[in-house]
């Protein structure tokens, strides 16, 4: 049926009285073995349908077929076909058959003594002028024990010329053929049984899926009759018109009924409305097809359906694989029906093109496919209808359950109800004090404990701060004795070099007195001791001064107020903040991006900040114990939308329970009295205040990396 839409197979057989050198016979040797000819044809083409016998007899044109089935696709032109026989068996009669029910006409020659034994058949004409009753071509040909001859055929159709040609004695090519009506007899029977079955299942359920399927069988079977001759030879043996009309009518009502199935039974249009609408494109090709070969237009005709074809079978493959992986069962009964179709087809396909070799399973997957499909799909059906079936009952008996259940509840309720009003209504009201007296405490207790972590963290800034401040200033003040001699030496100098500037002595005197008591004081010395003590003095003061800077960038007092700001320098100024707590034994590398401002709450996301280094800081020592190894990694980067901050660090790591846990309010892995257990709480809601994310990676043993995203702009 949907061989035409997947390829064009012509077999071609070549005939032939006159003695061509380069090829060689058909050796019939075995009486009980029917020959398929692949090799020792030739072939010439007459496009103007105006050769004779004589011509031919005469011409020189003939070419060879090297090897395999021929094929020569759909053409206007006329083929002459000649092979060379030899018949070594002890039978002087022999038989050759054209396995290509649906050529138009089919032009035999023989030389038979003095004259040309002619025969004359095909689609266009009735049934009666075969010469063997048989849906293939049959022709007897006389050759003698021993010896060769060449016979002719003439082949032309509208529909593609496929010419699978074998030759054999009487008894192998009869016994081919009866064992052909068997199978195809065993086929129809099939097929015919399936119809009718579902004709009943549909009379009995009214499931339209029933009808449909229906439709689509009966068009498989009398396609498929089509393309065996069957349907020429057993239903309408003297309407030659009907015989050559049906090999391009059939195969559309065939494609169209199948597509209109699968539509229904996959319910396309509900699981894929859009996919569903290209099939009125496929249906549209079919009917320009079909009116293209009733307008005599044949090779338009065929070509169109076999585009068609391959078109829609891939399509519908693809859609039915799609549903079936989302969870729709029928689906896959479906695929499997299809791809057992598809794979008897390929392999019929192949076998003409000589992929496969030529025996009685390859010359009828085609038919034994769409068998299975058949089979295949109608279990599907009832399988459809099973569920269908079931979730009916199981919906009537949960509803007649339910519709129980209600009743004695509905009974039991009516004695109580009132009762039961009272007394719950009075729980309520009890409940909902205690609810609100819990709500007032819970509000208390979170403003409490909310202090407390903001005075644990003011805390731990007081003493970072003291600490910070006080290394610089001890510098300035341990400076300033010295410095304070130096300049009290340098006062009494001036006082010593005035006296001797006022002195009657003589200058050179005076210089060299001048000279001694520079030396005497060591005054480079001094000079260069000065210059050391005001620099050390300076830098005390700038470092107070920076941390003096980096305390107002942490602690803003805008809190409630959304401005941008700059995350390095809010990182930063917490490191300055945190920098008693390395010890310097963490080694802190820092990975800063060029970001842009940021609206946000400056000091929320300080104090989150602060939070994680101090977490980061306290996993490290948990790791290392104050000894060196410690590295604190800060990075930031940002994309066209957010700013991403991570904080990682090289400490004891986390196990899956305490990364699950580790936002819930008052979970702390740190010993009693070291943390209160909010800090990372605080941290999740300002970040979601944000609405940002956060991201944590940590192993046990390795190291832990909090990834804070943060949108530039919020919205």
């Amino acid at each position: 049926m949907f061989l035409r839409f997947f390829t064009v197979l012509i077999c071609c057989l070549p005939s032939l009285f006159s003695v061509a050198q380069n090829v060689a016979p058909v050796l019939i040797t075995n009486p009980e073995k029917n020959y398929i000819l692949t090799s020792g044809l030739e072939y010439v083409e007459d496009k103007s349908h105006s050769l004779t016998i004589d011509d031919v007899l005469r011409t020189s044109d003939f070419q060879i077929w090297a090897q395999g089935i021929p094929n020569f696709a759909t053409t206007k032109s006329a083929y002459w076909l000649k092979v060379r026989l030899r018949n070594e068996t002890s039978n002087s009669k022999l038989l050759l058959r054209l396995s290509a029910p649906t050529l138009d006409s089919v032009w035999y020659f023989e030389n038979v003594g003095s004259e040309i034994k002619t025969t004359a058949t095909g689609a266009a004409f009735p049934f009666k002028y075969r010469e063997k009753v048989s849906s293939d071509f049959i022709f007897g040909v006389t050759l003698a024990p021993g010896s060769e001859k060449y016979v002719y055929l003439k082949v032309c159709s509208s529909s593609p010329l496929v010419l699978p040609l074998s030759a054999g004695s009487t008894t192998a090519i009869s016994d081919s053929d009866k064992y052909k009506d068997i199978f195809w007899g065993m086929y129809i029977g099939l097929m015919v049984a399936m119809l009718l079955y579902n004709c009943f299942v549909y009379v009995t359920t009214r499931d339209n899926s029933y009808l449909y399927y229906i439709g689509y069988v009966l068009a498989v079977v009398i396609t498929q009759i089509t393309i065996s001759g069957y349907g020429f030879q057993l239903l309408w043996p003297g309407n030659s018109w009907l015989a050559v009309a049906t090999t391009y009518l059939t195969p559309p009502l065939a494609g169209i009924g199948g597509v209109e199935f699968m539509r229904h039974f996959l319910k396309t249009r509900t699981h894929m409305p859009k996919a569903d609408k290209a099939f009125l494109i496929f249906y549209a090709l079919y009917i320009i097809a079909t009116i293209a070969g009733l307008a005599g237009q044949y090779s338009v005709t065929f070509n169109l359906m076999d585009m068609t074809a391959s078109t829609v079978s891939i399509y519908m493959l693809v859609i039915a694989v799609i549903i079936w992986r989302r969870g729709y069962r029928p689906a896959g009964f479906f695929l499997l029906a299809w791809i057992a179709f598809l794979a008897g087809v390929f392999i019929f396909v192949f076998k003409n093109f000589n992929i496969l070799p030529y025996n009685n399973f390859t010359a009828f997957t085609m038919p034994i496919g769409s068998a299975m499909e058949v089979i295949l799909l109608s279990f599907a059906l009832a399988d459809r209808i099973n569920i269908l079936k079931k979730e009916k009952e199981k919906h009537q008996a949960d509803a007649i359950a339910a519709l129980r259940e209600n009743e004695k509840i509905i009974r039991e309720q009516n004695t109580v109800l009132e009762l039961r009003v009272n007394e719950r209504t009075k729980e309520l009201r009890e409940s909902n004090d205690n609810l609100n007296q819990a709500l007032t405490d819970l509000k208390e207790k979170e403003t409490q404990l909310v202090e407390s972590e903001k005075m644990t963290s003011l805390g731990q800034l007081t003493a970072g701060i003291a600490h910070e401040i006080n290394n610089p200033i001890n510098f300035v003040t341990s400076n300033v004795k010295p410095l304070n001699r130096d300049v009290l030496i340098l006062l009494d100098a001036v006082d010593e070099m005035e006296k001797i500037a006022k002195s009657e002595d003589a200058i050179a005197v005076k210089e060299k007195a001048i000279e001694d008591y520079k030396t005497e004081i060591d005054y480079d010395y001094l000079k260069i001791e000065i210059d050391q003590l005001l620099s050390g003095i300076g830098e005390g003061a700038s470092r107070t001064a920076e941390i003096v800077k980096g305390l107002r960038i942490f602690s803003r007092l805008d809190e409630d107020d959304l401005k941008k700001a700059d995350i390095n320098e809010g990182l930063d100024s917490t490191l300055i903040i945190t920098n008693n707590m390395l010890n310097n034994s963490i080694n802190v590398e820092k990975q800063y991006a060029n970001l842009p401002m940021i609206e946000c709450y400056p000091g929320k996301l300080n104090q989150v900040f602060l939070n994680m280094i101090s977490n980061a800081i306290y996993a490290i020592r948990k790791q290392f114990d104050d000894k060196p190894g410690g590295v604190l990694t800060i990075k930031t980067e940002c994309d066209e939308k957010n700013v991403i901050v991570t904080i990682g660090d090289n400490g004891i790591g986390m196990d899956e329970n305490t990364k699950k846990r580790l936002f819930e309010p008052f979970f702390t892995t740190k010993d009693v009295g070291e943390g209160t257990g909010l800090g990372m709480s605080i941290a999740y809601n300002t970040i979601n205040k944000h609405n940002g994310h956060i991201n944590i990676k940590s192993a046990p043993g390795v190291g832990t990396e909090f990834i804070i995203t943060l949108p530039i702009i919020q919205k």
